[in-house]
């Protein structure tokens, strides 16, 4: 008999723009992204995207440890820029 136990966890990050209203006081749709990874053994499985706009979702995004590493680049030369 051979045992197999796996160990895992799905982490999810969800960002959001503060809830705002418009120029007439009625409530925006918050905004968004939502990142998921899933981890089995302590390793991860990968990791995912998606867009929020309102209550919508879009289709999951898979990302690769490289485009995190470009996507974490552009978003620190994003914040340096400033607003």
């Amino acid at each position: 008999m051979k045992r197999v136990q796996s160990n895992i966890v799905n982490l999810a990050f969800v960002i959001q723009n503060a809830p705002r209203e418009d120029s007439k006081g009625r409530p925006m749709k918050t905004q968004g992204v939502e990142l998921n990874q899933a981890i089995v053994n302590g390793q991860s499985q990968g990791v995912s995207l998606k867009t929020i706009n309102g209550a919508k979702r879009s289709a999951a995004i898979h990302l690769d440890r490289e485009a995190l590493t470009d996507l974490l680049a552009a978003v620190n030369e994003v914040l340096a820029a400033g607003e």
